[in-house]
């Protein structure tokens, strides 16, 4: 007989988690360490009294804003390069609910995230229950089959030893690098307090090895056929290269071969700045020097990429005819696409055997200045966005599509005199270079994209794959649980700020040094370009009272610094270029949080290089620039490729 030990479903949870490790190129990780809750009437009793009684040696962090937590453990686990994670609980009904927005945004991004919402009585005895949603054409839906479609692994636990089988599967999806995703376990109210005499051996420590496979040798041999015709490759460094640890293997690869790299989102840091064949990022959001090289290219060699349309500028950017796309990833779905000649495995452990292929080969590329004086070019962009200054009444902003009154407004309001990249270039200039920044949507990711350089690997922490508002202030948590010796700088927009910042509280209560930087435009401001350069007006973008169907009247300032101060922050309220940088210096000596108000000129971000972006224009319009505009993006659909 097996030994067993009697104890309720949420204890077992606990003493589960505390005894998971992973095991990479033979170093093993704790797996679990912290577990994030908002205790509500679903969850206290149940998984609370479980981690009051004996949270083994994991530590209970006390979450403000369920989706913000989940940011919090997303990007905790993303800065550990997936070999750590945080798992959340939330109570039944809402709490649950605001938990799918950054199950989302994990399963986008390939970051493993395990959820645990409170969900109704197994019995129904009580039913209907507090916050529970009755679905009269089936009583088994709750709130939480809202997870299905976000999530790599779901499951419901309405029987105790159901149990042992969900949770061994979470970790089978967990620790998976080509599958790996949101994970959600749905517990019943009562199951959780339910008892079962559970066998010792389900709580013995687990090693989760994650492994390196190589493609296939006839998948290798496919790609070095066509990479030893190619005179001008491009390599697109994807996230996948970040979380192989393989930046350096592909920089050894791009020089020994002289093939050019440009990063995505995910992958900007995998690889240093300063690597002669870095272009900085591609697409959408990419650099001159990305996408002037993409588009001649007629080898696309993408490692570890999700090929998303910021990527590819909607599968427009590359336009030799004669172009041919090979894909290096481990997950088979990614490889697949543009049609791509595929090899599955470990990005580190398969460009390793490529290189080897192409050494016999004796393989080089055919550039000569090409790669050199696109780099050259853009560094001049780059040191005229870092140089541009507010100069008064005739002041240009590099967005021409705007509201007249905006710009004078603004400065006349706030006296701020910042443009959105000096701010940029200033604060790359003035912080540590081994500090990480973080940023999500809104207008930052794309600037940060092409002028953010860092030699830090993973120095750069974007969740770009979902473009999730409100990500950026608990990320700072997150990274800064991940590293706790370096400095941490979210660099978030004040609408983004708006929507999610109620993390603050914990970041103050775990005594977390962080900093906050918002740039603060008044609005929305990249979707008022989309919507302006499109043939749109300026509508429910800019912060702007209005008359109940338009914003007609005057700019709204808002005080983020008395919000900071209000939570117990060090504040700053950052006017120029001056007091940015005294600013930023003065933070270095700070022991506490900080937040950093920046007066932002809008429509002093930048502007597209060589890209294009397929957005849902309007066929047919009363106004002449809707139509117009649907000109251009009808011949643009036109030249890109169709799958």
């Amino acid at each position: 007989m097996n030994k067993t030990t009697r104890m309720t479903t949420a204890q077992a949870i606990v003493r589960f988690l505390d005894n998971q490790y992973v095991l990479m190129d033979g170093v093993e990780t704790k797996f679990v360490e912290s577990f994030f809750t908002i205790f509500g009437h679903g969850i206290a009793v149940g998984l609370g009294e479980a981690l009051d009684s004996d949270p083994g040696s994991l530590k209970v962090l006390q979450g403000r804003n369920e989706q913000g937590m989940c940011h919090v453990a997303t990007a905790y686990s993303k800065q550990n390069n997936r070999r750590k994670i945080i798992p959340c609980a939330s109570s039944i009904g809402p709490g649950a609910a605001n938990m799918v927005t950054a199950c989302a945004t994990a399963t986008v991004n390939n970051i493993p995230l395990l959820v645990f919402p409170a969900d109704t009585f197994a019995s129904r005895q009580p039913d209907p229950v507090l916050q529970q949603l009755e679905q009269s054409n089936s009583l088994a839906t709750t709130t939480n089959d809202a997870f299905k479609p976000v999530c790599k692994y779901w499951d419901r636990v309405s029987r105790p030893e159901m149990l042992m089988s969900a949770l061994i599967n979470a970790m089978r999806v967990l620790t998976d690098p080509a599958e790996t995703g949101a994970c959600c376990i749905a517990l019943p109210q009562d199951v959780e307090g339910e008892a079962f005499d559970f066998p010792d051996y389900f709580f013995k420590k687990r090693v989760h090895r994650i492994t390196r496979p190589v493609a296939a040798p006839e998948e290798l041999d496919d790609l070095a056929e066509i990479i030893k015709d190619a005179k001008k490759p491009l390599v697109i460094v994807g996230g996948g290269v970040r979380y192989s640890e393989a930046g350096e293997t592909v920089e050894k690869f791009c020089a020994e071969f002289k093939i050019p790299f440009g990063e995505s989102q995910g992958g900007k840091s995998a690889c240093k700045s300063s690597d002669p064949y870095c272009l900085g990022g591609i697409g959408v959001t990419g650099t001159y020097a990305s996408n002037i090289i993409a588009k001649d290219t007629d080898v696309v060699i993408a490692i570890g990429s999700r090929l998303s349309d910021f990527t590819t500028s909607s599968k427009h950017l590359f336009r030799n005819p004669q172009v041919q796309f090979v894909t290096i990833n481990n997950c088979r779905y990614h490889a697949y696409k543009l049609d791509a000649v595929k090899a599955v495995g470990d990005a580190k452990a398969t460009v390793k055997a490529l290189s080897e292929r192409l050494r016999k080969l004796d393989y080089q590329s055919s550039y000569t200045n090409e790669i050199v004086d696109a780099k050259a070019k853009w560094d001049a962009e780059m040191q005229h966005l870092g140089n541009i200054e507010y100069t008064g009444d005739d002041f240009e902003p590099m967005i021409k599509a705007r509201d007249p009154r905006t710009v004078p407004e603004f400065v006349e309001l706030t006296d701020g005199k910042i443009t959105q990249t000096a701010a940029l270039y200033t604060i790359r200039e003035v912080i540590d270079e081994n500090a990480t920044l973080i940023t999500a949507g809104g207008s930052l990711p794309s600037c940060l994209q092409r002028m953010w350089t860092t030699d830090k690997r993973g120095g750069y922490h974007a969740e770009y794959g979902y473009s999730c508002m409100g990500y950026e202030v608990a990320a700072a948590l997150g990274v800064k649980f991940a590293q706790p010796n370096d400095e941490v700088y979210a660099v978030v927009g004040d609408s983004s700020f708006q929507m999610l910042h109620s993390e603050i509280m914990t970041i103050m209560q775990e005594r977390q040094k962080v900093n906050i930087l918002i740039f603060d435009n008044c609005g929305f401001g990249c979707i008022n370009n989309l919507e302006m350069t499109h043939g749109i007006g300026s509508l429910a973008t800019e912060f702007r009272y209005t008359d109940g169907k338009k914003p007609c009247g005057d700019l709204i300032p808002v005080d983020y610094a008395k919000i900071g101060e209000g939570y117990g922050l060090k504040t700053y309220t950052c006017k120029t270029i001056a007091e940015l940088k005294a600013a930023l210096e003065d933070a270095k000596k700070q022991e506490i949080a900080c937040l950093f108000d920046l007066k932002v000129i809008p429509k002093t971000m930048t502007d597209g290089y060589e890209s294009w972006w397929n957005v849902g224009q309007a066929q047919v319009s009363g106004k002449k620039s809707v139509v117009e505009a649907w000109e251009e993006v009808k011949k643009a659909r036109e030249e890109a490729r169709a799958y």
